[in-house]
């Protein structure tokens, strides 16, 4: 058995029966998923995945990322160059050296992802090692081609209520509409993130503001045609089943421009000599103009800024985007998010859901303004906090003074598909354990505890979602 059934649960005898108890009324739950980067092209097709190696190993930042942190190249775990350099594309041998390595993640929260798909998805029982990593393979590889292993199928078998994939701004949306009007009823909806087209530092803006005009038919190039543009991007999102937007900014800077001011800025943007703090204003007078947009339409907003991306300039070079280098930075939010709060922040028909890379602020910052501003949710801890570790902290830090339900549940935010009920496990059992601490202190009645359970795995997030 590769997983404990008290895994994560609290050590005390007491109070882990009380969080066994919680956990049988929310382990098998449907998974809302409105936060991921999954490929919609897997259900709109349904072909079996390449093979192991294409499942678990190449399109997880997390894995090759803690392998690339031991000198292992990601050019020998399967990842495309962009330079044109060879790269390992048999994917046995991608196996073996992820296998040989596979002690590097003793203790990690992708350790126990990764064990919980191989034992509850493929039915493996031992750990995986160097010894046996052909039989792993071999056998994955096997269920892989069957019909019950098939994208569509894996999706039912998870319990999969409603997945959210997130999509460029200028995306044409065809696997979406592919599957929006075939047969199967799966629920897969886009996420509008227009981050090419907003950020003037980004190397594919001017390409994508093009694009975005001919998709449009409006006039890129002035302030209001601009604006018009994203409107009529997120109405066509909106109609293919999008209930958010995603915006992924350095910095969470917010502006609140006049017109005449937001128009001079734009014009100065499109001339391609503006400083750094010009385009981060820019950032931030749009990040406004979405929330402003999403009053309107009614789309969630999500802002998760402070990431650093792209932290090595040779890996992005090679490799490209989202290969394990964005690395967190410390970020402000209360005078960053003032002018779009002034704006909008008392609204009680907007959601405006913050996530963030920097722990330190949840107490100090977030957990406050979500504590007291209506159109604020903090989002769940993500990316570097999805464990065990951070989903505690975040409950330490934020629900005495915002409570559970100025948060919005769990998302899973991950690329890797046989590791979102894994994931979900993951939440499902520290949030239990949390709220059976709460109940032995004294702090929580116990049928409060039960609603809570339900609420945390399932109902807020469908709630804040609008799903």
């Amino acid at each position: 058995m590769l997983n404990h059934p008290d895994r994560l649960l609290p050590a005390q005898p007491f109070t882990r029966d009380i969080a066994r108890e919680l956990l049988t009324t929310v382990e098998d739950l449907p998974i809302i998923s409105p936060h991921g980067h999954c490929d919609p092209g897997w259900f709109a097709h349904n072909v079996r995945f390449p093979d192991p190696a294409e499942l678990f190993v190449v399109p997880d930042h997390y894995v090759f990322r803690m392998l690339a942190s031991q000198g292992i190249g990601l050019d020998e775990l399967g990842v495309n160059t962009l330079d044109n350099t060879p790269f390992q594309k048999k994917p046995q041998k991608i196996w073996k050296k992820f296998s040989e390595n596979y002690n590097l993640f003793r203790g990690t929260p992708t350790a126990m992802w990764l064990d919980y798909s191989f034992e509850k998805v493929f039915g493996l029982t031992e750990p995986l090692t160097s010894e046996n990593c052909d039989f792993y393979f071999n056998h994955i590889e096997g269920k892989l081609s069957k019909p019950e292993f098939l994208p569509q199928a894996l999706f039912e078998r998870f319990n999969i209520e409603v997945l959210a994939t997130t999509d460029a701004a200028v995306s044409e949306l065809k696997e979406h509409e592919s599957i929006k009007n075939g047969d199967w009823r799966g629920r897969i909806i886009p996420t509008y993130r227009p981050d090419a087209v907003i950020d003037p530092e980004n190397r594919d803006f001017k390409r994508s503001l093009l694009k975005m005009g001919e998709l449009t038919d409006e006039d890129v190039n002035s302030w209001l045609g601009y604006l018009n543009a994203h409107k009529t991007r997120r109405l066509y999102f909106k109609k293919l089943g999008a209930t958010a937007t995603d915006h992924g900014h350095p910095s969470a800077r917010t502006e609140n421009l006049s017109q005449n001011e937001a128009e001079k800025l734009f014009k100065l943007i499109l001339t391609g000599n503006f400083t750094r703090d010009d385009a981060d204003k820019f950032r931030g007078q749009m990040l406004t103009e979405m929330a402003k947009m999403s009053c309107d339409d009614g789309l969630v907003m999500q802002i998760h800024p402070g990431s650093i991306r792209n932290h090595s300039n040779k890996i992005f070079n090679q490799f490209g985007l989202d290969k394990g280098f964005d690395i967190p930075g410390s970020t402000n939010y209360v005078s960053a998010l003032k002018p779009l709060l002034d704006q909008v922040g008392l609204r009680t028909d907007l959601t405006i859901i913050l996530f963030t890379l920097d722990e330190t602020s949840y107490s100090r910052e977030l957990a406050p303004l979500a504590g007291v501003y209506p159109a604020l949710k903090l989002g769940p801890p993500w990316w570097f906090f999805d464990s065990y570790e951070g989903m505690k902290r975040f409950r330490e830090t934020t629900t005495e003074t915002c409570g559970f339900y100025n948060t919005v549940g769990f998302n899973d935010d991950t690329r890797a598909f046989c590791s979102i009920p894994a994931r979900h496990d993951v939440a499902r059992r520290v949030d239990c354990g949390y709220l059976a601490e709460l109940i032995s202190t004294g702090r929580l009645r116990e049928n409060e505890a039960y609603e809570l359970a339900y609420d945390l795995a399932y109902g807020l997030a469908k709630s804040a979602y609008n799903l």
